[in-house]
């Protein structure tokens, strides 16, 4: 029973007014972009790391060995993405998935490389430093056009499911019903 003289029950607390949409997609993108960006920094770090390894231990010139980098930090990558930014996201077409991939990744590829390749060859700026300053700017505006490629064509979302507001109205589908059959005798169905 209830608080109060009249004996009548208190309506028990309403459940918090749900977020709004709007805020739910943006908490979903904030948190998709942080994942995106772990992943994309260590690929950055990689892509570096093997862009100077290649430059100063071979004969490879600088935007080719910025290629070489580029197809080994794209592997880093698709792992990365698959198993820790996108694992939620839809895995029932994989061959089109990483057929996607690779065509945004190698387009992805041309801009990185395009920024290196113009500053070395059009400007004649190939020093390590300016190399390594080039590579970056061009990693950073390949990694803007891979989010929005990848995130909208390669690993697409699945449908939104309706979230369950409140457990009795969930336990209430769940609950086995019972029903008489014409002899009298309960038959139980869900």
């Amino acid at each position: 029973m209830g608080h109060g003289s009249s004996g009548a029950q208190t309506a028990p607390p309403a459940p918090p007014a749900p977020r709004g949409a709007v805020r739910e997609r943006l908490d979903r993108l904030v948190r998709e972009v942080v994942k995106f960006g772990a992943v994309g920094g260590a690929g950055v770090l990689v892509n570096l790391l093997v862009f100077n390894l290649v430059r100063h231990t071979t004969d490879l010139q600088v935007v080719r060995a910025s290629i070489v980098a580029t197809i080994v930090a794209i592997v880093f990558n698709y792992l990365g993405f698959r198993y820790f930014t996108y694992r939620d996201r839809d895995k029932g077409h994989r061959t089109r998935e990483m057929s996607l991939f690779l065509v945004f990744s190698a387009v992805g590829l041309v801009i990185e490389n395009g920024v290196l390749y113009t500053a070395t060859y059009g400007f004649g700026w190939d020093s390590p430093l300016q190399s390594n300053i080039f590579k970056f700017l061009g990693i950073g505006l390949g990694t803007l056009f891979r989010f929005w490629s990848y995130r909208s064509w390669v690993f697409r979302a699945l449908p939104a499911r309706e979230p369950v507001t409140r457990a009795e109205t969930f336990l209430e589908h769940e609950q086995p019903t019972a029903v008489r059959t014409t002899d009298g005798t309960p038959a139980v169905h869900r």
